[in-house]
């Protein structure tokens, strides 16, 4: 059993997947995440694969800032994903709530909702960044597994 274990978590890092959710943006990093994926980049390569159900969820990437009324769908996607996880917030509004920080419905950024391993910045951030930022992540997720 310990074999089967131990071949899961090679997996999980070798060959991460990874969901994408938009609190509410401009959609400038949602382009940019999408752009990771075209034969430019090709992310897929390295063994990522974007799913959309977050029970099958090893990362989470958020772009678009927090408000009421996405902050209780962004804590559900989180709580429904399988340990140990990872969260990666991208753009200046995932980080901060960017140019909308100040508007009379936003939050701010994901932290003030769920935990953040990795932050992304830029408006847009570059898709380079943002695939640098996945590596980061997963040496954080190797970490968290080697402890558990």
């Amino acid at each position: 059993m310990s074999k089967i274990k131990d071949f899961i978590k090679k997996s999980r890092i070798k060959s991460p997947w990874i969901m994408h959710f938009d609190c509410g943006s401009c959609n400038g990093c949602d382009i940019e995440v999408l752009a990771c994926l075209t034969p430019l980049y090709d992310v897929e390569r390295f063994g990522i694969v974007n799913v959309g159900n977050p029970k099958h969820a090893d990362a989470l990437l958020v772009t678009g800032t927090v408000n009421p009324r996405n902050k209780h769908v962004l804590k559900k996607l989180y709580d429904q994903m399988p340990e140990p996880k990872l969260v990666i917030a991208i753009g200046a509004c995932g980080l901060s709530g960017g140019i909308f920080r100040e508007a009379y419905n936003v939050i701010g950024g994901v932290d003030k909702v769920i935990p953040v391993d990795v932050y992304v910045p830029g408006c847009p951030a570059k898709p380079e960044a943002i695939i640098d930022g996945v590596v980061e992540g997963l040496g954080k997720l190797a970490k968290l597994q080697e402890s558990m």
